[in-house]
């Protein structure tokens, strides 16, 4: 969906259930950046489709907004197809981490005989590791031919996080620091992390904002993007009082 005059988004890409995952595109002059690339080659080929139906001419700046499988599962095509991944130095995962995941992914079949077909290939197929190839981090600006980029720091959902702000245009794609309709997932971290993640919350809050493309669920636009940052924020502050993620 058409969120801007440059910012588009890619909702409802295929992840573990109940979740589903968000790409987006900024489209400049010259360059079309696509932030995260699904998670699996599948997601990827529909989110390459769009991004060279949008400006086909542009040539593709491919980012990653974090470590997680169903943010990069993508990435592999679209380094097969030329393009560099850009992303955070320290997001690097490694090929056992990924076989965990499919394996993840195929426990998460309701039927059993499905699990012991290992019908997960169906989903992963053509699917390999691609970390980043390109590091970048927070106050790095991207120029995409009369749209600048500006990468911003929003630790806490992991360590690295990154984010992606169109100032032109107030719309910012922030990757998990925020998701709609979803408990978010704080399993992975620390009272620390989440103590983090309070202060990315704030920080985006400073921001002058007329859409933000959260990692998993709606867009949310106008007053939808504050009751978005109390509600995470509500999480956060009491899984840091009982020391436990809320799905724990």
């Amino acid at each position: 969906m058409q969120i801007s005059d440059r910012c588009y988004a890619i909702t409802g890409l295929g992840a573990i259930a109940p979740w589903v995952v968000n790409s987006g595109l900024i489209v400049g002059g010259q360059h079309t950046m696509v932030i995260d690339t699904g998670a699996n080659r599948l997601g990827a080929q529909t989110v390459y489709g769009y991004a060279r139906a949008v400006r086909p001419k542009n040539d593709l700046v491919v980012v990653n907004s974090e470590p997680h499988f169903d943010h990069i599962g993508g990435n592999s095509l679209f380094q097969e197809l030329g393009h560099e991944i850009f992303g955070h130095p320290n997001n690097v995962r490694t090929q056992k981490e990924f076989e965990a995941e499919q394996a993840e992914y195929n426990k998460s079949i309701p039927s059993m005989v499905r699990r012991e077909k290992g019908e997960a290939e169906a989903f992963f197929a053509g699917t390999t590791l691609v970390n980043p190839t390109q590091a970048i981090d927070a106050g790095d600006v991207f120029d995409l031919g009369n749209t600048e980029v500006e990468v911003m720091a929003m630790p806490g959902h992991t360590p690295n996080n990154l984010a992606f702000y169109v100032h032109t245009d107030q719309v910012l794609f922030c990757g998990d620091c925020l998701v709609s309709g979803y408990i978010p997932n704080l399993e992975a971290g620390t009272k620390m992390d989440w103590e983090a993640w309070k202060v990315s919350l704030a920080r985006i809050r400073k921001l002058e904002l007329e859409a933000v493309v959260p990692g998993h669920g709606n867009i949310l636009f106008g007053d939808e993007i504050a009751t978005a940052l109390d509600r995470i924020n509500t999480v956060l502050t009491l899984a840091i009082a009982s020391g436990k993620a809320p799905t724990v």
